[in-house]
């Protein structure tokens, strides 16, 4: 069995709930451009429309048996989470979107699983909500790599990190910047360069605030082959060595090297060299399978594109099924 541990989907049920329920939680639909519907949080922040691939189950299917994927993970589309809500309707927001994805994994259950998501604005609310998803049947939890621009090391979440813990829940992290502003306003840039930034901004920051010191049996997902880290992860070492510590805020205990061979990283380099780079740094039994579908920045043959880069058969089955049973044990 091949499994991707990273696959997004929205509910078409969870567009018609906005529809008659989302003032409740602070959520509109909005028609823009025409034909087209997206989500308007309070507050004023409009996500970019929905497409048709991310709604269909057939679709999924279809692109599924083409990428020789049996099984999916699905989480939510990360711009949607609204951590921009008050806390009491961002839980309400995050029950809408866990109970509709666990529908769609409890019709289908030999091809897909789900991971729930939270109210990360409140971490004593996320973590209730996060052992609501677990009984439901969720195999995992998704956050955004950012909280409202912040990183998450540097927002009080212990009460959810904690909860993660103690349920035995991975968390997958993924970058969540729905506006491309700046300069990654243009060609793409958002999605190439200011995405993977978004991860490594916010690994960095849990490495460094000491979250894996206080909660060393986490298990981290890092989306797009863990953006930056493994990359320069000698940098970090290196100001860890010979900054003021007390100036900087680092407070980890070890090196930021020790803690790279902790996390599990997904496949979606799209490149021969970065995929070797990536096993040699990190090994072998942490890379797991992804296919960001149905997005276009994603890896639409990632079977081939692991066998082009010179993975052996014994490599993929570890990397497809191998690594994910042991990373998600509930599968």
């Amino acid at each position: 069995m091949t499994i991707d541990v990273h696959a997004h989907f929205v509910p078409p049920a969870i567009l018609d709930d906005i529809s008659t329920r989302g003032a409740e939680y602070g959520v509109s639909l909005i028609e823009h451009p025409p034909g087209c519907h997206c989500c308007k949080f309070e507050g004023g922040q409009q996500i970019r429309p929905f497409f048709e691939n991310i709604l269909s189950v057939d679709r999924r299917i279809e692109a599924m048996d083409r990428q020789e994927v049996d099984r999916e993970i699905l989480s939510v589309w990360a711009d949607i989470f609204g951590y921009s809500l008050p806390p009491e309707q961002g839980a309400a927001w995050h029950r809408v979107l866990n109970d509709n994805l666990a529908r769609i994994a409890e019709g289908m259950p030999k091809r897909f699983s789900w991971m729930g998501s939270g109210p990360l604005q409140d971490g004593a609310l996320a973590a209730k909500e996060l052992e609501r998803s677990k009984a439901m049947g969720a195999v995992g939890v998704i956050v955004a790599a950012n909280m409202r621009g912040e990183n998450l090391g540097d927002c009080p979440l212990d009460e959810f990190w904690a909860a993660c813990e103690a349920l035995d829940m991975p968390i997958f992290i993924h970058p969540a910047l729905p506006a491309s502003e700046g300069r990654a306003r243009n060609f793409g840039l958002n999605q190439i360069c200011a995405y993977t930034a978004d991860t490594t901004f916010t690994i960095g920051s849990m490495i460094l605030s000491g979250v894996f010191d206080r909660f060393p049996k986490l298990d981290v997902v890092l989306s797009h082959g863990g953006g930056h880290l493994p990359f320069l992860i000698g940098r970090f070492d290196r100001m860890h060595i010979t900054s003021d510590r007390a100036m900087t805020g680092d407070v980890a205990a070890k090196l930021p090297s020790d803690y790279v061979r902790q996390f599990h990283y997904d496949t979606i380099l799209n490149e021969s060299l970065a995929l070797q780079f990536l096993k040699q740094a990190v090994g072998i039994d942490r890379i797991v399978l992804g296919t960001d579908e149905p997005f276009p920045v994603g890896d639409p043959d990632p079977l081939n594109v692991l066998r082009t880069a010179g993975f052996s058969d014994e490599e993929l089955d570890r990397i497809g099924e191998t690594n994910p049973r042991a990373l998600y044990r509930s599968l």
